[in-house]
């Protein structure tokens, strides 16, 4: 794949680089040091749910290899690393004692970080909710999110000191609609009533957790939440087809932006989903609970979706659907069943996700024009291909080193546009366990041997490590010279 925008772009001295991972895709160890069983445990180990019946029981054995993995950020001169906590690691039923042992783990993690001067960024939760939450109605129950809550005051008390950025909640948005209405994602239910409830109880969670950390650690403490904000675009002009756009992004962005930034949700959304849900599980001052400052908003952004009117086409569960998504019998598109998902025009990566720069642009640009004194940070972007050792044992993977220079190159072209853009983390350091996936997706700039677990540095680790050290998008084709 050419590239399309132009190099050199420079970005300010103060710019956050980093990268990001997820616990269940890549630390392994899920019987080791105290861990309790978490919902993707569960998912993973049921015949059918995910590709090849891979699990995260190993994912890439980073429980077992932080020396060499900060070893690894360092050596890319990561200025930042956006982690996340297995909440069943430090607390293994979700409610009750906290296990040391866990709280070593993401001690020593940070320390180490530290003194490779890299700043750590904590995510609370990236979608491995504890099981035995679950067993009691997980998300959909009210309870969670004040479980949640004792979680992050917790974890604010045990590494507070030494955390640059506390993200709350990462694509709640998945959590919700994957997990409870197209049970594409763990835990795997299919109920439109239920997702409903998960999100209104991640969007609490959300609230009472980022004034958990702040109770402890001080009104200032930078608290941020990130959000997988879909890119949606009508096919015509016609109103009809423009509703529909308008129905995605209620449910897709609206429903979580309206809470936690402006204190209430889209009266749309009421509307959309009437038939489906009350709302009542929306209590007497939620909304102000859910609102809190944000220090940043996280956007993670892979790619776009057309839409029209009319009634959604067949799929094939399990593979990448029209949405982006990856296909379930059950749609993840509560209250929007007369939207039709249209296909994108290519090049896509090995997700089926179609490659538009200028989706980020305009993404951040509608953000700046409705949040213009809210900072924003890309805490994902990256893409998936299939990747080859080559004779020289390098990993000479173009394709996604000119994904990697259009899209940073658009961001800058936002940020040079009013953006308010503060740092952009890399998805992701390690190839790992691409949830339902498996290990059949690499998104990683750095290769790991699934057989021996050995890591090697891609072609496009290497020129995001000249970006970093230079400040400035170096041309895609100088990787391989790298």
């Amino acid at each position: 794949m050419a590239t399309t925008r132009p190099s050199g772009r420079q970005f300010p001295t103060d710019f956050l680089w980093g990268s990001a991972t997820a616990s269940y895709q890549i630390e392994g160890g899920v019987h080791e040091g105290g861990r309790g069983p978490s919902i993707w445990d569960t998912f993973s180990h049921t015949p059918g749910r995910v590709l090849n019946g891979d699990t995260g029981d190993v994912a890439v054995d980073h429980f077992h290899r932080v020396p060499q993995d900060v070893a690894i950020m360092r050596e890319l001169g990561l200025q930042a690393y956006r982690f996340s906590i297995a909440w069943s690691r430090v607390q293994p039923t979700g409610s009750g004692e906290f296990n040391q042992a866990g709280l070593d783990f993401y001690s020593d993690l940070v320390d180490r970080l530290v003194d490779a001067g890299i700043q750590p960024v904590a995510t609370l939760y990236h979608w491995d909710l504890p099981q035995a939450l679950e067993d009691e109605g997980g998300w959909a129950n009210r309870q969670t999110a004040y479980r949640f809550a004792d979680y992050a005051r917790r974890m604010a008390e045990v590494l507070g000191d030494r955390v640059r950025l506390w993200t709350t909640l990462n694509e709640p948005w998945c959590s919700a609609f994957l997990g409870y209405a197209s049970g594409a994602h763990a835990p795997g239910v299919t109920d439109d009533a239920k997702a409903l409830a998960a999100v209104h109880h991640l969007n609490l969670g959300h609230g009472l957790a980022a004034r958990a950390v702040r109770s402890v650690l001080g009104e200032g403490t930078p608290v941020s939440v990130t959000l997988n904000l879909h890119v949606t675009r009508a096919a015509s002009d016609d109103p009809a087809d423009v509703a529909a756009k308008h129905r995605i992004d209620t449910i897709a962005n609206e429903v979580f932006l309206g809470p936690m930034l402006l204190g209430a949700y889209p009266e749309q959304v009421f509307a959309d989903t009437a038939a489906i849900s009350d709302w009542a599980f929306v209590q007497d001052g939620d909304l102000e609970l859910i609102r809190v400052p944000l220090t940043l908003l996280g956007v993670n952004y892979y790619a776009t979706g057309l839409v029209r009117a009319g009634a959604p086409a067949a799929v094939t569960p399990g593979e990448p659907g029209p949405d982006g998504h990856r296909a379930a019998e059950h749609s993840p598109w509560v209250g929007a069943d007369q939207v039709e998902w249209l296909p994108v025009a290519g090049p896509y990566t090995a997700m089926g996700w179609n490659i538009e720069p200028q989706g980020l642009v305009d993404l951040l640009l509608e953000l700046r024009d409705r949040f213009p004194d809210q900072p924003l940070a890309i805490t994902e972007n990256g893409a998936a291909f299939a990747d080859e050792v080559s004779a020289d044992g390098r990993v000479h993977d173009a394709d996604r080193v000119a994904y990697l220079h259009d899209h940073i190159d658009a961001m800058g072209a936002a940020m040079d546009a009013g953006a308010d853009v503060r740092g952009y983390f890399v998805w992701s350091l390690l190839d790992n366990f691409e949830w339902a996936y498996g290990f059949d997706r690499r998104f990683g700039v750095v290769r790991v041997d699934y057989d021996t677990l050995e890591r090697t540095v891609k072609d496009s680790g290497r020129w995001y490590a000249e970006l970093v050290r230079t400040g400035t998008v170096p041309p895609a084709e100088v990787a391989a010279t790298l």
